[in-house]
């Protein structure tokens, strides 16, 4: 029985972007939404959260329309974790965490012993522990995904939403989130909707999938369905050789690290990043092993027009007076 549901949604900012979307979600399973940059998939998922207004159409929540619900009867309800953006001054990581348990404290906020306990559990969960004491303002980007997961699980919802939930995250961390969302979709019956640009996460995770284009949203297709050749070509616009350059095995040439095209007339164009964009994440990496003592897997950074680049470092290693951390520059497709 689905648990979240639309019909004739219509989703956008003012004016409608995408429409007649019909899509559920079932408790117990992974909904992944999957499609090219600026499609629309965030603004769907803030949607379906209640954080926008829809445009036209129905969110209906077991049943009863989204807007009925109170706020705090929607936050029991449902939990939404975006990429994080906010600054916090001296806020630890418990303290993050237990914003989640404000729609059962009251109005005022005072957590009892079942609410303290309900946030360690949560910590526990996604491993994150020994972050609790530690300022939120003072930890990697990876281990602030983890926090926030923590405050969304904290929330004990029915429907779990997550946007691009692995950016920053390096391959370990890929993979303890993958587990953990399994676990919360498959053992405690959560409904989880999430977005992903990394398809062969998305493909591993998904129970069910739902394409996201510019021209509109799909039905919900079982992943065999989704992730087939054709269907893929088209939601992204690539022609037979880029698609076995991107997902062939290993005879295919080696896939490209960062993933965002432009169409220039009939061309898909693969973008790359800047000198700038090269030197933050040297200066993120090489810092990142002067803070740890260990060298990263990955480094990440989110561009100001919103796209991640995340890269495994060249090299990074420690030197006579500090650290040196080196990345390959990936000009995509310019010549």
């Amino acid at each position: 029985m689905s648990c979240c549901e639309t019909q004739n949604l219509a989703v956008g900012y003012g004016a409608p972007l995408l429409r007649d979307i019909a899509l559920h979600a079932e408790r117990g399973k992974i909904l992944t939404l999957i499609g090219p940059n600026g499609a629309g998939k965030s603004t769907l998922l803030k949607t379906l959260a209640g954080q926008l207004a829809a445009q036209g159409g129905t969110v209906l929540l077991d049943g009863q329309d989204l807007t009925a619900y109170t706020p705090n009867a929607r936050a029991r309800k449902l939990a939404l974790m975006l990429p994080h953006t906010a600054r916090t001054e001296l806020t630890s990581c418990f303290e993050v965490a237990a914003a989640g348990r404000y729609p059962y404290t009251g109005r005022l906020g005072i957590l009892s012993d079942t609410d303290m306990q309900q946030v360690h559990d949560a910590l526990c969960l996604v491993r994150a522990k020994e972050l609790e004491d530690r300022d939120f303002a003072r930890i990697s980007d990876g281990q602030r995904q983890r926090v926030l997961l923590a405050r969304a699980v904290c929330q004990q919802p029915e429907i779990l939403l997550l946007d691009e939930p692995t950016s920053f995250l390096d391959v370990k961390g890929k993979a303890e989130l993958m587990d953990i969302l399994q676990v919360l979709a498959h053992e405690k019956n959560v409904a989880v909707i999430v977005t992903l640009h990394e398809l062969e996460l998305a493909q591993r995770l998904a129970d069910a999938v739902v394409c996201v284009a510019p021209s509109g949203v799909s039905a919900v297709l079982a992943p065999q369905d989704a992730f087939a050749q054709d269907n893929i070509c088209a939601l992204f616009g690539l022609s037979t050789d880029q698609y076995a350059v991107l997902f062939a095995g290993s005879g295919a040439k080696p896939k490209p690290q960062f993933e965002h095209y432009i169409r220039s007339g009939q061309r898909l164009l693969r973008c790359g990043y800047t000198t700038g964009t090269c030197a933050a994440l040297g200066a993120a990496g090489a810092a990142r092993l002067l803070l740890t003592g260990h060298a990263p897997e990955s480094v990440g950074l989110r561009t100001p027009k919103g796209i991640v680049v995340e890269v495994a470092p060249q090299f990074c290693r420690l030197t006579a007076d500090g650290a040196s951390c080196a990345i390959v520059k990936d000009g995509g497709d310019d010549i």
